[in-house]
């Protein structure tokens, strides 16, 4: 009876994680792809309180405080602009994300490590221009040795993305949820096909 009681009143975090906030900045972009730019409800409700952002679009759900109703946010808009990053940070997730999430040797996609293409025991460095996706299969393959010692070939010539380079790469790599309200920001900036 008491447990049964006590579920009535905690609140299932569960429910409301289902319902995250597409962020765009002042100029209707999201500010990053991929990673998407996503803040949960509560995030977006505290920061439309606050006047920071603009609600554009809502979800049906709404939550209730003793004397407010407000539709939970889909797409919030920021009221200032960020200045986006010139400078990609050097990391595993985004040399990853420059190279597709496929070895860059044979094109196989999981199991990914990296790789510096001059061995480091050749005075290879640990740069965006010498590091390279690759599976584990290749990395062992190719070891200490050269490209051609190892009789191996990169499928493109290694070097540092530039920021909007990442966030068009990281289009190809949408989330297991795109909620419909958010597709008109998304992808509303890029090239048509022919």
């Amino acid at each position: 009876m008491e447990g049964e009681f006590r579920t009535e009143f905690v609140r299932d975090p569960a429910a409301m994680r289902q319902h995250p906030a597409l962020v765009l900045n002042a100029d209707y972009r999201p500010l990053s792809y991929y990673p998407l730019s996503l803040w949960c409800w509560q995030d977006a409700v505290k920061a439309a309180y606050m006047d920071r952002v603009t609600i554009i679009a809502e979800y049906d759900h709404e939550v209730h405080s003793p004397s407010t109703t407000i539709k939970i946010p889909s797409v919030v808009v920021l009221k200032d602009y960020i200045t986006p990053r010139k400078r990609v940070a050097f990391t595993r997730f985004n040399l990853f994300l420059r190279d597709e999430f496929c070895c860059q040797y044979c094109g196989a996609k999981g199991d990914l490590t990296f790789d510096h293409v001059i061995p480091r025991a050749a005075g290879g460095i640990t740069s965006w221009e010498n590091v390279v996706a690759a599976c584990s299969r290749c990395n062992l393959k190719k070891g200490s040795k050269s490209l051609r010692q190892a009789r191996m070939s990169l499928r493109k010539k290694p070097r540092q993305p530039a920021s909007e380079e990442l966030n068009n790469i990281g289009r190809k790599f949408p989330p297991n949820h795109l909620h419909e309200s958010w597709m008109d920001f998304l992808y509303w900036d890029a090239e048509l096909e022919r």
